[in-house]
């Protein structure tokens, strides 16, 4: 059990948001005794039930995803919207002054190393499984009714792609990231999800309330990681087919899957210096070689101008493509832009966590604008050079990617492209080793979060808690793809990403009212 002395000791600021005993124990019990052993529980029943009863999972699972990106595509567009607009008003407002940490706070990295750690938390398994997928699934299936396989289908395919990872995912991050920061920072609240409400609730934050604000971002975080990693065993099992011809049956996943695990679990061990640090440095340098020797092995000028033109084409296609009246292009809109917004409110405090710890001395206005603009450059980036390079080899007619999509064999569109350029069989055996280095920073710094928030905003909780949440991550993932694969993975972003949702929103809110009280 924590003490009242391992806790952040609040910031002197305007409004003192105390804690006191009484707000710690108002129940007898430090405020993470519940959170802890009730998301534990649930969990470990899910994994049960989900691997008991496989056969009903998979028809419970794939009825579910279609009925929820149907009925609630309005509420995750409109509220996505919503995060976009509110980060601008209080980056542009007289809010936008605050700093991060109070008047006299300086920043703890530099400028350049913390953009560039901005930039890394952009990096991850699903830019490797959909950087050459995704521009040309939509331009050869686009959205807003234009006609498919077409220049214009081009551009939009690669703008269609980035609009899902750019602005509209960052603002979801940002929200969270803010809050965890101001009120961390400026008032000495733990870091943890129910202390970004306690304007709102003031010290029930301790209590019940605040212990279901921590639960739904356990269930959302172990639910949104547990997809990614879906993603990433489905990547690696095709690798292993491609280079290997190891066939990439459910069994195999399943011991990639635990293999993984067992590596993150070393690393979550050895705490966040020297094992997530270390890991996160090698895979940035990795996924930033990758980029470079597609570039300049591919058709660089080509992809160059693309990179121009595709930040006004971006601009240009996001206002329609965030619409969410009158829209026909339902494949599009269900079973993309919905699913991804429920995807990144799931992952929101995973990167929420980290980007708030780096950011102590920013201004909420430099850091609303480095959160959005930096990602979404390097996304556009990440589109241009692996979609990019694809679209031009389909037009000097090789079809290998192009039948990863007609076929539907998304893990294997990565491999495809690579097969066209020098060293085919080095650079897809390297682009696996990146995979997999993803998957256990992933799992390991997603372990770190949780791990975080089921200890009430500890940030060096017991190992033995960050061991077990590793393992449960890994055993989710494998519980989902037996029980449906990526469409089951989906499904749980779906169900668990629509109440974080809520929370989200309310959370803007009492963010809101904070930062207005804040002398600036």
């Amino acid at each position: 059990m924590s003490t009242l002395e391992e806790r952040p000791t609040p910031l002197s600021s305007t409004t003192d948001y105390q804690i006191g005993q009484d707000n710690i124990q108002p129940f007898g019990m430090d405020i993470h005794n519940l959170v802890f052993p009730v998301s534990a529980l649930c969990i470990i029943v899910f994994v049960a039930l989900t691997l008991g009863f496989s056969e009903q999972a998979a028809t419970l699972f794939g009825e579910l995803r279609p009925w929820l990106t149907s009925q609630l595509d309005w509420f995750f567009v409109v509220s996505v919207n919503f995060f976009v607009l509110f980060c601008l008003f209080i980056a542009f407002s007289r809010t936008g002054r605050v700093r991060i940490g109070g008047a006299d706070a300086k920043p703890e990295f530099s400028t350049p190393g913390w953009l560039a750690m901005l930039f890394s938390a952009g990096i991850g398994i699903g830019l490797m499984f959909f950087g050459v997928l995704e521009p040309v699934t939509h331009m050869l299936n686009p959205p807003l009714g234009v006609a498919g396989d077409s220049e214009e289908a081009a551009r939009l395919g690669i703008s269609a792609a980035t609009f899902h990872w750019g602005l509209s995912a960052w603002a979801v991050y940002a929200v969270v990231g803010l809050a965890l920061a101001y009120f961390s920072y400026n008032h000495g609240l733990p870091l943890t999800l129910r202390s970004a409400f306690y304007p709102l609730l003031g010290d029930r934050v301790w209590g019940f309330t605040g212990h279901v604000i921590d639960t739904l971002a356990v269930f959302a975080t172990v639910f949104g990681l547990a997809t990614s990693l879906g993603y990433g065993a489905e990547q690696i099992a095709a690798g292993l087919n491609e280079l290997f011809s190891i066939e990439p049956t459910t069994i195999v996943k399943i011991i990639l899957i635990l293999g993984i695990t067992a590596i993150a679990i070393c690393s979550v061990v050895a705490g966040l210096d020297a094992g997530v640090k270390r890991l996160s440095e090698i895979n940035m340098i990795m996924a930033v070689g990758l980029l470079l020797f597609v570039m300049f092995t591919g058709p660089t000028l080509e992809l160059l101008s693309k990179f121009i033109v595709g930040l006004g084409d971006y601009l240009y296609y996001a206002v329609p493509l965030s619409n969410p009246v009158g829209r026909e292009d339902t494949g599009f809109y269900h079973g993309w832009t919905t699913f991804y917004w429920a995807w990144w409110v799931a992952w929101s405090p995973f990167v929420g966590m980290f980007i708030a710890r780096i950011s102590r001395g920013r201004t909420v206005r430099e850091f609303v604008i480095a959160v959005l603009i930096v990602p979404t450059i390097f996304c556009l980036l990440w589109m241009v050079v692996f979609g990019g390079t694809a679209i031009e080899q389909m037009a000097m007619g090789y079809d290998g990617v192009r039948d990863t999509v007609v076929n539907w064999k998304p893990e294997l569109s990565l491999y495809r492209l690579l097969d066209q350029l020098p060293m085919s069989f080095i650079v897809s055996f390297v682009s696996l080793l990146l995979i997999v280095i993803f998957f256990v920073t992933s799992s390991d710094s997603g372990s770190l979060v949780i791990d975080t928030i089921t200890a009430g905003g500890i940030l060096n909780p017991p190992v033995a808690q960050r061991v077990f949440w590793c393992t449960f991550e890994g055993l989710v993932a494998i519980a989902l793809l037996v029980g449906g694969g990526l469409g089951s993975l989906q499904a749980a972003t779906l169900s668990t990403g629509f109440p974080f949702c809520v929370v989200l929103i309310f959370m803007c809110y009492s963010l809101y009212k904070g930062l207005s009280k804040e002398p600036v």
